[in-house]
Order: C-alpha cells, then sequence, then structure tokens
C-alpha cells in the first residue's frame, strides 16, 4: 500500500489548563505591552476627565452667552417701542387707565377676577387688608346716612346748582 503523505490526524483531548495555556501563550513582550497600556490609561485619565469638564463649562458659557444676547435683543427691542408715541399712548390707556380729552372711560370690575395679593395701594391692596383683617367684628354696624338719599342729594345739587367762579 501506498501511504498517504498526508497521514490522519488523531484528535487528542487537552485539559481545560492546557487550552487556556496555549491561547494565551504570554511571553515578556507581551505582558510589558499589556502593562504599558493599563499604565498609559491610568496616567491619562484625569487629563481626559479635566478636558471633558472644561467642554462641559464651554458648552454652558456659551448657552448662558446665547441667553444674555438674546435678552439684550430683547431689550432693544423694548426701548425701540418706547420710542413710538402710538406705543406710549396705549400703555398708558392699559396699564395707568388713561383717557384722551373728551373720552369716557369705564372700569368693569369682576369680583371674582380681584387680586387679592395686590399691595401697591389700590383697591385690590384695600380689599386683600381688609380680607386679611385679624379683627372681626360681632356686631353689625349701620351707617349714619342713608346712601341711597345721599346718592338724590347728590344728583339734584349736581343738577341744580352752578359752580362759583372765583
Amino acid at each position: 500500500m501506498a501511504t498517504n503523505s498526508r497521514e490522519s490526524k488523531v484528535p487528542v483531548a487537552l485539559s481545560q489548563g492546557r487550552i487556556l495555556q496555549r491561547m494565551l501563550r504570554l511571553n515578556s513582550v507581551s505582558v510589558s505591552v499589556i502593562l504599558v497600556i493599563i499604565l498609559g490609561t491610568y496616567l491619562i485619565s484625569p487629563d481626559v476627565q479635566s478636558y471633558l469638564n472644561q467642554r462641559r463649562e464651554i458648552v454652558e458659557m456659551e448657552q448662558s452667552i446665547q441667553l444674555a444676547e438674546d435678552a439684550v435683543v430683547d431689550m432693544q427691542a423694548e426701548r425701540d417701542r418706547w420710542q413710538d408715541p402710538v406705543y406710549i399712548r396705549s400703555q398708558a390707556r392699559d396699564r395707568l387707565y388713561y383717557v384722551l380729552p373728551g373720552e369716557v372711560s369705564y372700569l368693569v370690575m369682576d369680583s371674582e377676577g380681584l387680586d387679592f395679593s395686590d399691595t401697591s395701594n389700590t383697591l385690590g391692596a384695600l380689599l386683600a387688608q381688609q380680607r386679611n383683617a385679624d379683627e372681626i367684628s360681632l356686631e353689625v354696624s349701620a351707617a349714619k346716612a342713608n346712601w341711597v338719599d345721599s346718592l338724590m342729594e347728590t344728583l339734584l345739587r349736581s343738577a341744580m346748582e352752578t359752580p362759583v367762579e372765583e
């Protein structure tokens, strides 16, 4: 028989330890390379952390600068609006209840819509003060004069009397 140049190999069962040894095959060069990589990672990690913190701070500062620039643009637009006489007139009408000569202004107030937290010496402040008063009256106090009679008297006087010129 002719010998086959390729002889069949018989599989040999290796133990778990021998398989691990063959896979790792660590020598002094590979161990030193692994140690250099570990040491380099250990030495460079604080610098990387510092770099990442600085990048985060830079991004936060850029956002705050953008917010400040937006606020400046809004303030400039508000300043430009206050240069317009029509805007000033509308603000005086809305905020201070001003009217032009010859106009009649009516202010309708809903007791449910009043702001009782107002402390600017206005009607809301007065109502808030009355509502939050510590003194509670147990007696009903009567008015000294009838308000209907006082109103009628005022109307009749304003209709009949003429103003005295000085």
